[in-house]
């Protein structure tokens, strides 16, 4: 079969057009909104421990246990290293290393507007949530006045990806 230049040119085209098409479709990220709202419970462990976290969330995930690793005064109130683990009822987890960023709310001592960056660590997912990246956030209010009754609520979104 002999081909004219405009025929191999077509052919060419279709041809790398297609490879295009199957290579983007290979390589095309699935990525899905993540939000809802926690309501956390603080656990105290003891001197030099780090603070435990468990909180009931709606939305995506329904879970989260985490650790409060460490603590620092700024100009404008707190800064937290954290980490939390998240479920889902279908199976789904993953593990996210935090910071945490707590503004003193003016005239009300012991209460701070929180905000928290979650970082989905590699090599942590698990079952439906296998696989996925990314970063979320959350904020909302926290009561630390009283040790043995610390208080908070978070509103968490983003959009992770796998």
């Amino acid at each position: 079969m002999k081909l004219n230049g405009r025929t191999l040119a077509l052919s060419l085209s279709l041809a790398l057009a297609g490879s295009l098409s199957i290579a983007s479709t290979a390589q095309a990220e699935e990525c899905f909104p993540l939000g809802g709202v926690g309501i956390p419970n603080f656990f105290f462990e003891g001197e030099g421990q780090p603070m435990i976290i468990s909180a009931a969330l709606t939305g995506t995930v329904q879970n989260a246990a985490g650790k409060i690793l460490a603590q620092r005064e700024t100009a404008t109130g707190l800064e937290m290293d954290l980490e939390h683990y998240f479920g889902r009822t279908d199976g789904g987890a993953f593990l996210t290393k935090d910071l945490a960023v707590l503004t003193a709310v003016p005239e009300k001592p012991g209460r701070y507007m929180i905000e928290i960056t979650y970082d989905i660590q590699d090599g942590t997912t698990r079952g439906t949530l296998e696989g996925v990246s990314g970063q979320f956030n959350s904020y909302g209010l926290v009561d630390l006045r009283d040790p043995n009754d610390l208080q908070g609520l978070v509103r968490y979104s983003g959009e992770i990806c796998r």
